[in-house]
């Protein structure tokens, strides 16, 4: 016999379902009718003239209805609410909530987040706070556990996340399953530590990147249960994994921008398994080019047909996380949709999400509560420095040297002839060579990898900030230990974020006091002030061709060829060693 709690529920549910079919026969009028609507159907690719019913926050028909509210949509278009299938919620540098604010008006209602940023400072505290902050929020928040907690074992990080770990929130109503599977080697090589990840997510979905791995090792990836892909930058990628069974999603982030060539692979035989994400997206991006949104328009302008991104944008990607519920404009799945006026153009003037108004015109019409967590607070923890820590001493003339590319976040590893002064490197301004240093910032164990860095173009001050993928270290450029140590003791008196310096003197700071990653303020000032900060960064003299923060925030991921600096040394990520500063040979 079925406990009363339970006899309540399938007594509600029964009302529900028998009110849905009240309203589709016509028998009772809908709580919102959305009139005149040209309906977008994701199943036949074919455009449907008539009314769309909703009651309960559900769709109930399309035809013909009459409701308590009515909305005359004079012939626009009505679509499902678009769905991103892997953002980390933190390179937008604001919280859930102000995120939420900023993606609902340009169409997402859905996006499947991957806290894999915050966890790597707060850990299961860090993922806790992503749960909380989006529970109540109009727009849906699905969570992937991070699975690769640090990424690699060459850099400290602020946790360490094990199967055990993760297995605490994998039953959370909104853990779809395992995040991306970065240490795809692991995975190969069927390594204890990555098995035990892997079967915690058995019966659920675990999200891969592994960008280089082909033949057996695709397969053995594949058989470990990975299921999606982000990083596939070719065509011949994208099939590879298409073959074997993967959903392949595309990406049109800020840093990585692989649209515009694989869209190029879409067909009819495909598409069923290809769907949209941004994976990282900055906040001028998103505020000037949009969301989802945007990869919906970039496909359209490469050829695609507006019908079939739309259909990638939605039905796709809900049913490759097994949200069956949403995604398309039909009788019983919730009444997530987005209204234009032009298939081509897809601006988007109105978006309601389980049936109700929730933006206009680009605007939220909803107002959103933090809630605040001290496990995300105060994370910038590093043992005292003083100027004679940050000399790096050398053995020789010669420096290996981390040389920057133009709008790339490869590097070169190069050799230099560099200046010392009794033993210590000296700065030249005559040589376009400065000083990178990444301090570990959680547990204060006094690490300090030290490196150096050609083409950056900064002269007299430094930049600072505690974004540092993925271990988000404090990372600091700059020419002199007084310029690189204010930088230093700015970000420890703004509890993390950015900070700049000129003569010694702070010219500009930003505080970003949730993980040293994100700011509770609206993604507007957010913005503003991050232009303001760059624009601080350009006139220092870094080159134009650099992001003054994001290039110095990538200089710390070991996965990223060909050299980068992790706060335990300088790391080899072609070889997948530490290799040394001087060069002697």
């Amino acid at each position: 016999m079925a406990s009363p709690g339970l006899a309540i529920d399938r007594t509600a549910l029964k009302a529900k379902i028998k009110n849905r079919i009240d309203v589709a026969s016509g028998r009772v009028k809908a709580d919102l009718v959305l009139k005149n609507a040209r309906i977008v159907s994701v199943f036949t690719e074919e455009i449907l003239e008539g009314d769309v019913a909703i009651v309960g926050g559900e769709i109930a028909g399309i035809g013909q209805y009459e409701g308590l509210e009515e909305i005359d949509l004079e012939g626009r278009y009505v679509a499902p609410g678009l769905i991103d299938g892997h953002v980390h919620i933190e390179s937008s540098m604001v919280t859930p909530a102000q995120f939420a604010k900023t993606i609902l008006p340009r169409g997402t209602t859905t996006i499947i987040a991957d806290p894999h940023e915050i966890a790597n400072v707060c850990g299961l505290g860090g993922i806790q706070y992503i749960l909380d902050n989006s529970e109540v929020l109009p727009l849906d928040v699905y969570v992937m556990l991070p699975s690769c907690v640090p990424s690699t074992s060459f850099e400290n990080a602020g946790a360490k996340l094990l199967a055990a770990d993760l297995e605490t929130l994998i039953n959370h109503p909104r853990v779809l399953g395992l995040g991306e599977m970065m240490d795809y080697p692991a995975v190969e090589s069927a390594s204890p530590e990555a098995i035990d990840k892997l079967a915690v997510a058995d019966g659920k979905l675990i999200d891969g990147h592994g960008p280089v791995i082909k033949d057996k090792g695709l397969n053995a990836y594949v058989a470990g249960g990975v299921r999606t892909e982000h990083e596939c930058t070719t065509v011949e990628e994208m099939i590879d994994r298409l073959r074997l069974g993967m959903y392949i999603q595309i990406r049109e982030g800020s840093a990585a921008r692989n649209l515009a060539e694989l869209v190029a692979g879409v067909n009819k035989d495909n598409v069923r398994r290809i769907f949209f994400c941004t994976d990282d997206r900055h906040p001028g991006d998103i505020l000037v080019e949009g969301h989802i949104d945007n990869n919906v328009r970039l496909a359209i302008s490469r050829g695609l047909a507006p019908i079939t991104a739309i259909k990638m944008a939605s039905l796709n990607a809900a049913e490759a996380y097994r949200l069956y519920d949403r995604g398309a404009v039909a009788p019983g799945y919730q009444a997530d949709l987005i209204v234009f006026d032009d298939l081509k153009a897809f601006n988007i003037e109105m978006v309601f999400k389980g049936g109700r108004l929730v933006a206009e015109h680009g605007k939220a019409l909803f107002e959103v509560t933090e809630i605040a967590s001290e496990a995300v607070v105060n994370t910038v923890n590093f043992k005292p420095v003083a100027a004679d820590d940050l000399r790096i001493a050398m053995s020789s003339d010669f420096a290996r040297v981390i040389r920057l590319l133009p709008h790339s976040l490869v590097t070169e590893s190069a050799v230099r002839k560099v200046v010392t002064e009794d033993g210590f490197f000296k700065y030249d301004e005559r040589l376009d060579i400065l000083k990178l240093l990444v301090i570990e910032r959680h547990h204060a164990t006094g690490n300090i990898g030290k490196g150096l860095v050609e083409g950056f173009g900064l002269k007299n001050g430094a930049i600072a900030t505690t974004i540092a993928h993925d271990s988000h270290n404090l990372i600091v450029i700059g020419d002199t230990n007084e310029n690189l140590l204010a930088a230093i003791e700015e970000i420890q008196r703004i509890g993390g974020g950015i900070a700049m310096v000129k003569g010694g003197e702070v010219v500009a700071s930003m505080p970003l006091p949730i993980g040293g990653l994100m700011s509770d303020e609206p993604i507007e000032l957010v913005d503003d002030r991050l232009k303001a900060l760059l624009e601080v960064g350009y006139s220092l003299g870094v080159k134009r061709v650099y992001d003054p923060v994001m290039t110095l925030a990538f200089l710390a991921l070991p996965v990223i060829p060909e050299i980068k600096l992790t706060d335990v040394g300088l790391f080899d990520v072609n070889k997948f060693e530490f290799v040394e500063l001087s060069v002697t040979d």
